[in-house]
């Protein structure tokens, strides 16, 4: 059987734009919680939160901002990220999301590739002093207007205005098919670029998602991964406000401890996190004494998804409804998912199936055609979900989506008989040692078995003999003795084919990786070969 999946089609696609659907949301539960910031103590029901989008989205029209126009968000996670998500979305605004990791050139980039009007910005976030950056970039990109949260200008920005309501001021057309988003893909090579998004491709993506883990107006979802992401503002607002469910903000930034205790003191039903995240919840000391009885469900997305940490989601967390998704900022983000029925062997060791009115295939790299059920090649995905484009980026856009409308993921896949789909690496994270094809993937899933190992990620480093050879980064866990490869060589003998074994092992304290939890492979593989003195 050929590796293709079309996705049910049962519950149809919501056709309406994002403020058309809050306001369905808002008119069905107008007293019960929407938001709720930990930090601030601060709390909105659905109507309050409607209210605030309205006020906020007024100040922009009055700003001279209108359908179409770019206002770019940098911040890290807090109420008002939400509130101007709605707020753009209302007015028809495209809302520029601006990793809040970025420096002054890459700042620069993203606001002049764009070309936002109207910034909205945080002033410092730990080492960040938003304001001096901002400053240093404003005149060069020729930014006109930029709001400080927290500021008298912010504050004056938001004021009510009795005399008027939104509807009497937007007066132009909104349709489903509008870009409202532009999400710079975290790219390890070159400039990011910058996907964008429709309501229609991220609201029914968020929907989609929550309504897999079936979501109703009594969830209260914790989440500690970033807006600026597709996993935040997506899966995490846009899955809670088509549901009527509460989005609960535990911290500007991840914190495990604040994650931990919001989950206890706000009774969250689903928490979502990158595997790194849920690492370091489970390996938190005071673990054990928080009560998270009340999780039910979640999702684990945004790389690998480590076997045992899953495990220990479900049978330490409570969260025995948690769902894996797999996807990526070009596709809303969100193509395949575990179902909460699923058996604890497909919620383990897949990335699930193929979503509701999408399609998947595995076809191979170099024909493009599509490969037999278990054999590995690149997964492609078609549907309402897919970008609009690069924004103004037509050549990148064309390399990214074929001519019959395929995004390709650079992702290499299998699919089973049964249409789950394992990832089994990136194309060009394969190595190739002396002819073999291997997937670090695999070598990873063994290595969790190690137990002294937290974390580990496996690349290929330059060799003279073989081509490449296989590199093991491994962190310890708390109180464990570092592994050499040595050690590491014996744990695997036997039990992994030679080829397979790491030839070398470095043991490090932290991987080097985007905001999102994304491993940037490519760092590694050069970090690797300048220590180990290799080259290639």
């Amino acid at each position: 059987m050929e590796s293709y999946a079309a996705g049910e089609t049962d519950t149809p696609l919501l056709e309406e734009t994002i403020g058309e659907n809050l306001a369905r949301t808002v008119a069905a539960h107008p007293d019960r919680e929407a938001l709720v910031e930990v930090a601030s103590g601060r709390r909105w029901t659905w109507s309050e939160l409607d209210a605030a989008v309205d006020g906020l989205a007024i100040g922009l029209v009055r700003a001279g901002i209108g359908k179409g126009d770019r206002v770019g968000i940098w911040s890290p996670n807090c109420a008002e990220w939400t509130l101007t998500q709605y707020a753009t979305a209302k007015i028809g605004a495209v809302l520029v999301n601006i990793n809040p990791a970025y420096r002054t050139h890459e700042l620069s980039f993203a606001l002049r590739q764009s070309g936002v009007r109207l910034l909205i910005s945080a002033t410092e976030f730990k080492t960040s002093d938003y304001r001096a950056m901002v400053e240093e970039v404003r005149e060069e990109v020729g930014l006109e207007q930029v709001l400080f949260l927290g500021t008298p200008e912010w504050t004056d920005h938001n004021v009510s205005d009795p005399g008027v309501t939104l509807a009497e001021l937007v007066t132009w057309p909104l349709h489903p098919d509008d870009p409202i988003n532009i999400q710079y893909t975290s790219g390890t090579t070159g400039y990011p670029k910058g996907a964008t998004l429709s309501h229609r491709n991220i609201l029914n993506n968020g929907y989609f998602t929550t309504e897999l883990i079936k979501f109703t107006e009594e969830d209260r979802l914790c989440i500690p991964v970033p807006f600026y992401h597709c996993f935040g503002m997506v899966m995490g607002n846009l899955g809670c406000t088509t549901h009527g469910a509460t989005m609960v903000i535990p911290a500007p930034g991840f914190d495990p401890e604040i994650t931990l205790r919001t989950i206890e003191e706000e009774r969250c039903t689903a928490v979502y996190g990158v595997p790194t995240m849920f690492i370091a919840l489970q390996n938190h000391p005071d673990f054990a004494s928080f009560d998270l009885s009340s999780l039910r469900t979640g999702v684990m997305a945004g790389s690998i998804c480590p076997v045992e940490v899953m495990r220990g989601c479900i049978e330490e967390m409570h969260m025995a409804e948690v769902s894996i998704c797999y996807g990526m900022t070009e596709t809303s983000p969100v193509s395949t998912q575990t179902r909460a029925e699923d058996d604890l062997d497909r919620r383990t060791s897949t990335i699930g199936r193929v979503h509701p009115h999408v399609e998947i295939k595995v076809v191979d790299p170099a024909t493009g055609e599509t490969v037999e059920r278990g054999e590995p090649g690149e997964l492609c995905t078609r549907g309402y979900s897919v970008m609009l484009g690069y924004w103004e980026d037509e050549a990148r856009t064309r390399e990214a989506i074929d001519a019959d409308g395929w995004m390709h993921t650079g992702d290499l896949a299998e699919m089973r008989e049964d249409g789950y789909c394992t990832i089994v690496g990136r194309i060009k994270d394969m190595v190739i040692r002396g002819g073999e094809n291997i997937y670090p993937r695999e070598i990873e899933e063994f290595l969790y078995t190690h137990p002294d190992i937290e974390d580990v990620q496996v690349i290929g480093v330059p060799d003279e003999k073989y081509g490449e050879e296989l590199c093991a980064w491994v962190r310890m866990k708390s109180g464990a003795e570092a592994l050499d490869a040595d050690a590491v060589r014996a744990f695997a003998t036997g039990r992994l084919a030679h080829y397979k074994i790491p030839r070398y092992v470095l043991v490090v304290e932290e991987f080097p990786m985007t905001v999102t939890g994304k491993i940037r492979k490519v760092e590694m593989r050069e970090k690797s070969s300048a220590e180990l003195g290799l080259s290639g």
